[in-house]
């Protein structure tokens, strides 16, 4: 069996609607202008009446979109038809009653209820008459203001029902939006943490890389000892790089990772081996540790070693005498990290424009609620200071010994 939902229905079919509505109401209308009071006889100008309520029927087929009209037109035709000594039934009251439903359904309650208040006394008045005021007076004004003050609160529920729907379909809609922006939102930033994940990964590499094929190509003839050794390291080094590609890169083409095959997110606890790779390549890194070392959040630590190794990658490659100086400072709440490296007087001026590197590593900083600050003023210098937050009740951490250069 097939329901069909008439409210749906006639939204669809307005102009079929108002007609089914019209010919039913003037097929009341004639049966209204044929009762009488008890006692009393039917008027006689017939036509008059016909013709009034007929009017009333029509202008109800334009009432949908002119509700304030409607009620006036209907409203005058049921009183003149009252005045000519017809009962004011149901029937004759009916189109007056589906012209307050629309206006109490689309309009707002103030001209509603003014409107819908204004129509009723004037029924009232002309079904009470003024000069009929006998024990019957009272029944006959309460019948027809009940029914016309039906279709204001029956219109006003409809009102209120299709605005309730209307906010739901909006906070649905905006529910949606949103979840979908936030989706998308993720979506970004997990694309820069993948960049610069594969950016600090591939360019520390590449770098001690880099570095090492330079110098074996430098003692090839001269040290092919040393040379050999150079190589191993190289070969070690592209080893680790691809390792590490793959398994960033296989995050993406699997939606995860498998916990067995990789290891543990680096921190500062693997700051030994990230300053002998360095070493390996030639930059010679004087380490210092200052304060009382702590335990650092995951997130913070991950930060931390990724910043260090960014800057020694830098100073790899630009620094003038092959060395770098690190600095570790515990206090005050926050860890202040400490990479310099010194650079020819003639090398030229570090560009306006920010690198991937420098972007990545202030991205770094800010995300676990620190900063980072990059200083060339001198020429002969370049440093790149981090300050990054400590746990307010971290426990005491015992680094690993950094191995120092020879």
């Amino acid at each position: 069996m097939v329901v069909v939902d008439l409210e749906r229905y006639a939204e669809r079919n307005p102009w079929l609607t108002d007609a089914v509505i019209v010919t039913a109401l003037a097929g009341g209308a004639v049966l209204g202008l044929t009762l009488v009071g008890p006692g009393e006889s039917r008027p006689d100008n017939v036509w008059d009446a016909a013709l009034l309520t007929g009017l009333a029927c029509l202008t109800i087929l334009r009432g949908r979109g002119h509700a304030r009209t409607a009620v006036v037109v209907t409203t005058l035709c049921a009183v003149v038809t009252g005045s000519l000594g017809y009962l004011l039934t149901p029937l004759l009251l009916a189109p007056v009653m589906v012209a307050l439903y629309w206006l109490a359904a689309t309009t707002t309650p103030r001209t509603s209820w003014t409107f819908g208040g204004i129509a009723t006394a004037a029924v009232v008045a002309t079904a009470v008459g003024l000069d009929n005021f006998d024990e019957m007076v009272a029944l006959r004004a309460l019948g027809p203001a009940l029914w016309l003050l039906l279709p204001l609160a029956l219109g006003s529920s409809s009102r209120l029902r299709r605005a309730y729907v209307d906010a739901v379909h909006a906070r649905a809609e905006y529910a949606e939006r949103t979840r979908e922006e936030e989706a998308r939102l993720r979506v970004s930033e997990e694309r820069l943490r993948i960049a610069r994940d594969l950016h600090d990964i591939m360019a520390h590499h590449m770098a001690v890389a880099h570095a090492h094929a330079g110098t074996a190509a430098h003692l090839l003839d001269t040290n092919p000892q040393l040379t050999k050794a150079m190589l191993a390291d190289l070969q070690a080094t592209t080893t680790k790089a691809m390792l590490d590609l793959r398994d960033t890169v296989g995050v993406l083409r699997t939606g995860g990772v498998d916990d067995e095959s990789l290891e543990p997110t680096p921190g500062l606890a693997k700051l030994p081996d990230l300053l002998t790779s360095c070493r390996s390549a030639g930059l010679e890194v004087a380490c210092e540790v200052e304060g009382e070392p702590q335990e650092l959040p995951s997130g913070i630590d991950l930060s931390a070693y990724r910043i260090i190794q960014e800057a020694l990658t830098n100073a790899t490659k630009h620094s003038s005498t092959g060395g770098a100086q690190l600095n570790l400072y515990y206090g005050n709440g926050a860890l202040t990290i400490t990479i310099g490296n010194s650079r020819s007087p003639s090398a030229p001026p570090r560009s306006k424009t920010v690198g991937f590197g420098l972007t990545g590593m202030q991205e770094r900083a800010q995300a676990v609620g620190g900063h980072l600050t990059v200083n060339d003023v001198n020429p002969g210098t370049f440093e790149v200071v981090t300050t990054l937050p400590l746990q307010t009740h971290a426990a005491p951490l015992r680094l690993p010994t950094i191995p120092t250069s020879s």
